[in-house]
């Protein structure tokens, strides 16, 4: 069923989002620049803390309910969601490990010795994965099935094969980031 002009119109892409991304990068790149280890703390513990809930969110609650609607609702809730997840995740997925690495540097974490090095690298592989998988797979998929759904005639079969993959993914990314959560509690708490 085509979409109403009234309906493509309320699932848009709002570009004026870019301005609250732009604030946050600025944010990010102030904390940095004044070299304050409050707020960089601040801007690392707040960007990972919506990572982490939206992922887990999205991957154990979003997704199976929306895997057992029909596709009219699916396709409604799915155009109204993924225009603001393009600006979202990509945003936390670039600042949190930024922020993460230079409060690192700033910490002295990069100097750990044998055998607590491990839980830097450990914290640093599992970033890499979630940032390289949130960029290079979940926000392809975003604007594929996005694109998709705003067609007159989605092609569910298509749409339904980039749903379980970026589910998956997803689901595959919130146990990551339970993962890191365990982590960075050990990094909080004394190596």
């Amino acid at each position: 069923m085509a979409l109403s002009e009234d309906e493509l119109a309320q699932t848009a892409i709002d570009w004026r989002n870019l301005i609250w991304v732009g604030l946050a990068l600025a944010v990010m790149v102030l904390a940095i620049i004044v070299n304050d280890l409050w707020l960089l703390n601040f801007v690392h513990v707040f960007t990972s803390l919506l990572w982490t809930g939206i992922d887990l969110l999205l991957g154990f609650v979003i997704g199976p309910i929306l895997r057992r609607l029909e596709f009219q609702v699916r396709r409604a809730i799915t155009m109204r969601l993924m225009p603001r997840l393009l600006f979202i995740l990509p945003t936390v997925a670039i600042i949190t490990p930024t922020a993460g690495w230079f409060m690192a540097v700033e910490t002295g974490y990069l100097e750990l010795a044998f055998p607590e090095v491990w839980w830097l690298i450990a914290a640093l592989a599992i970033t890499a994965v979630l940032s390289v998988q949130g960029l290079l797979v979940l926000l392809p998929t975003n604007v594929m099935v996005y694109l998709e759904m705003r067609k007159p005639a989605p092609n569910g079969e298509r749409i339904g094969r980039l749903m379980r993959r970026y589910v998956r993914v997803v689901a595959f990314q919130g146990s990551m980031q339970i993962v890191i959560i365990v982590i960075m509690a050990r990094f909080a708490t004394g190596l």
